[in-house]
């Protein structure tokens, strides 16, 4: 069992959890606030329900978690070539990382409506948003552990004779999981936000049209649950990035008291 997770923070959590849902149902109608600014759970979990009979929920499920898979991979791939490439290469750092900086700098909110102008209303906006969210993070946590390798490591390998490519992938490949897995932890949480953003800017499936859709009809009970299936999205992602984390560094024993 996980040294992190004794029975008493467990419970101190639950209590926590369990104070914040009573305080959710009750809370607003003692506080005097209108149901349409901020539902009780209960309307909240009524939303959820009519989401799944009337609005096809399960379908919109499906259509953002296909984009919030295909943007994390597709920017974690690009973020750890970048990243390798720029870590490995000072000339290559030096010409790209103005460009690459600026391309982060740069709001991702305004590229959504650009995108959608470009690709249509279909699934292609939305996973390049969460394609240029998750590069950078990726990025640059590659990059600096290539960077921050033990040099004396990699002389006593050429020492050795080993190639180039040997000590790319005996070396410094290994010594960039770490900082890598801590990128793709930040990359699978942000997927979910841009594929959002690329729903809300355009088109007529996923769960962050839902909350535009409710969001226009001032369904407020609905709009909650559909943040809540977003939410869920979001932790499952992340989740499944540490259960993988977990096979490939189970070597390492900082892993066993690691509760994040």
């Amino acid at each position: 069992m996980n040294s992190a997770f004794t029975p008493s923070r467990m419970a101190a959590s639950f209590g926590i959890l369990v104070v914040f849902l009573v305080g959710w149902e009750w809370g607003p109608g003692i506080l005097g606030v209108q149901t349409y600014i901020i539902p009780p759970l209960s309307a909240v979990v009524e939303g959820l329900m009519d989401l799944f009979r009337a609005d096809k929920l399960w379908f919109h499920i499906w259509i953002t978690t296909i984009e919030v898979v295909l943007g994390f991979v597709l920017g974690s791939l690009l973020g750890m070539i970048g990243g390798y490439a720029l870590g490995l290469s000072v000339t290559a750092e030096v010409v790209l990382s103005p460009y690459i900086l600026a391309l982060q700098i740069a709001p991702k909110v305004a590229f959504a409506p650009l995108f959608v102008l470009w690709f249509g209303f279909g699934m292609e906006p939305r996973i390049l948003i969460a394609v240029l969210i998750v590069f950078f993070p990726v990025l640059v946590n590659v990059m600096t552990a290539v960077r921050n390798i033990d040099p004396d490591l990699v002389n006593l390998a050429r020492s050795f004779k080993a190639s180039r490519m040997q000590v790319f992938w005996k070396i410094q490949v290994p010594a960039s999981m770490p900082p890598l897995f801590a990128g793709l932890r930040i990359g699978a949480t942000l997927a979910v936000i841009g594929v959002a953003v690329g729903e809300f800017a355009g088109g007529n499936s996923g769960v962050g049209y839902l909350i535009v859709l409710t969001a226009g009809a001032a369904e407020t009970a609905k709009v909650f649950a559909a943040i809540f299936v977003l939410t869920v999205i979001g932790i499952l992602a992340y989740w499944l990035v540490i259960l993988i984390e977990g096979r490939v560094l189970h070597y390492m024993p900082s892993r066993e008291n690691s509760g994040f």
